[in-house]
């Protein structure tokens, strides 16, 4: 089979089941977030015995199913009443306390795995490298810095990182959700919904099932789940080899569906005991793809507009197509005497996935916050290595993460629809919702805080005399491994600023300057925008709705799908081309 036809066979699969899903799931979502308020208690059935696990119940032509026996209660152990609903100001600060309480928690819980159960003889994780972790995976951005197996016990990996791997994405569905009810509701009061069930139901009713029948077809391909520490084995010299064992395929499956990407053994999903087969390979792309792909479709129909989804999903699947394109063939080439050799670019990938399977993994991992990894991004190409770097930094909207890529779009379609109406002299509106200077502020401020983060730590970094000593290719200024070290440095807050997580791995950066530089980045980075679009959100929610009229932009059909585009080329390019023309761009003109 060659090559070519091996790209297009995976796309192709890859296309159908998303095809597949897109209606069923997307309206799914919306149906589990469309409810203002949870089951009325009062008129709940339970059947004879009373003991029946859920309930069905008709509202407006619409089933809603509600877990009782989880669902309510989780509520009634948290005093959480699901009828109440909250501002932007109630939603930013639950969800703010709750972070946090989670941060905390899972801080605590690397420091004292010493003495807890199931450590395999692994001590505490050091503080710098346990601030580093906690924020990492609270934040969505599953940034390791340091090797799994050596430094993670088997308690500490799914009691807390797997944990946090279901709740990060659920508060980043949580906030989509509540924007996307901004442009929905109108009240005086900007009430966007309710955090914490919001939170409850995107874990139980979305992420849990989905992930367990993800983690079931993991398993029957050969995926690990297991609590031992390890075994040994005997290697092809006759030296005893230890290998390393954890409960892998459960945190897999939440791995790539909430787009987190931290692998529970140190070679990610390049390792045979994570992702053994193309099929699974296959599994985990649409994995990452399949949630926020579906939410085009959940926003389409909560808004009444499915057509406004489909605008959303053509600009997410023209930037993934160019980037595939120009990933795809830049590891096709052969550039350099190892690549010559082996007729591609196969340094730092695995040969039973080959350039199409590594190249569709490295653009949807980095199209999304997902960040896992099956090839070695460092040994890319410099126009492949840059591409990937590039897909980060337009944001992550294609398709984006679970929730993050939904609202990181529409902030940058109300920027569009902001500078369409100024062109052609029509008032700006979207959605019905006027965007007048408060909300054209508040998307043009979590526009900026990305970028601001992404340069100012570049600079800091590489003006660092310390830097060079942890870059795996540095030299005078203007050569070929100065320009790579530049880019190592460029894609870690690239990556840490976006909440990805992958990284060249040529830097190490396991000092005090990178753990905490890098902390803060994915901290600022995660939390600032959404304190911005939800405030956007609750600005949105106390508009009074207007109807088109002749005055209005279509924010539908290829014009506007192609001044979304526009805007977000624009805002990557004029904001980091001189960042890319001192890296990858010279790199690949070398």
């Amino acid at each position: 089979m060659t090559a070519a036809l091996a790209a297009s066979l995976q796309i192709l699969v890859v296309v159908v089941v998303l095809a597949i899903a897109y209606v069923p799931l997307g309206d799914y979502m919306a149906k589990v977030f469309a409810t203002e308020h949870d089951v009325d208690s009062r008129t709940e059935s339970l059947g004879a015995a009373g003991s029946t696990a859920t309930l069905q119940r008709t509202r407006g032509g619409t089933t809603v199913w509600a877990d009782l026996s989880v669902e309510k209660l989780i509520y009634r152990l948290c005093r959480i009443d699901p009828r109440s609903q909250q501002t932007w100001v109630g939603y930013a600060l639950s969800l703010l306390g709750f972070s946090a309480a989670s941060v905390l928690f899972l801080y605590v819980l690397q420091r004292v795995q010493g003495v807890l159960p199931l450590n395999g003889g692994l001590s505490g994780v050091s503080p710098s490298v346990a601030f580093n972790t906690a924020i990492s995976f609270v934040s969505n951005t599953n940034w390791q810095s340091y090797t799994p197996e050596t430094t993670m016990s088997n308690l500490t990996q799914p009691l807390g990182l797997a944990v946090q791997n279901f709740v990060s994405a659920a508060v980043g569905l949580a906030v989509a959700i509540a924007v996307v009810r901004g442009f929905v509701r109108v009240r005086t009061g900007g009430e966007i919904g309710n955090f914490w069930v919001d939170l409850v139901r995107g874990i139980l009713r979305i992420l849990l099932p989905l992930s367990f029948v993800i983690a079931l077809i993991l398993l029957t391909q050969g995926v690990i789940q297991s609590f031992s520490t390890g075994f040994a084995s005997t290697g092809l010299d006759g030296s005893s080899v230890s290998n390393a064992l954890a409960p892998v395929a459960s945190q897999e499956a939440i791995k790539e569906l909430g787009t987190n990407g931290g692998g529970i053994l140190g070679a990610n999903s390049a390792h045979p005991f994570e992702n053994p087969t193309p099929l699974t390979n296959v599994v985990q792309i649409i994995s990452i793809l399949l949630i926020p792909v579906a939410l085009t479709r959940t926003f389409g129909t909560m808004v009444g507009d499915r057509r406004q989804g489909l605008t959303l999903l053509a600009v997410m699947t023209a930037l993934f197509a160019a980037l595939l394109t120009v990933t795809a063939v830049a590891e096709s080439g052969a550039r350099g005497a190892a690549a010559q050799a082996a007729g591609s670019m196969m340094e730092g990938k695995e040969v039973r996935f080959g350039i199409p399977g590594s190249s569709l993994f490295a653009v949807a991992t980095t199209g999304t916050s997902t960040g896992a990894v099956n090839s070695a991004h460092d040994s890319m190409s410099p126009l492949g290595g840059g591409a990937v770097l590039l897909n980060m930094l337009f944001g992550e909207i294609a398709p984006g993460g679970v929730g993050t890529g939904l609202y990181g779009l529409l902030v940058l379609a109300i920027i569009a629809v902001f500078v369409g109406g100024l062109l052609v002299g029509r008032t700006p509106e979207y959605l019905g919702k006027k965007i007048g200077q408060r909300q054209i502020t508040l998307a043009a401020l979590s526009v900026l805080v990305m970028p601001a983060l992404v340069l100012i730590g570049t600079s800091i970094t590489v003006i660092l005399s310390s830097t060079t000593g942890f870059q795996g290719n540095s030299g005078d200024p203007g050569t070929p491994g100065s320009i790579h070290g530049f880019t190592e440095v460029l894609y870690a807050y690239a990556s840490a600023s976006n909440n990805n997580g992958s990284a060249f791995g040529g830097l190490t950066v396991t000092s005090d300057w990178f753990q905490t530089s890098l902390g803060i980045a994915m901290l600022l980075g995660r939390f600032l925008p959404i304190i911005f679009v939800l405030a956007l959100a609750g600005s949105l929610a106390t508009s009074k709705r207007t109807a088109p009229n002749p005055g209005t932009l279509p924010t539908t059909g290829p014009l506007f799908t192609g001044l979304v585009l526009g805007t977000a080329v624009l805002v990557a390019a004029l904001t980091f081309f001189p960042a890319l023309a001192l890296g990858p761009i010279a790199e690949a003109l070398q």
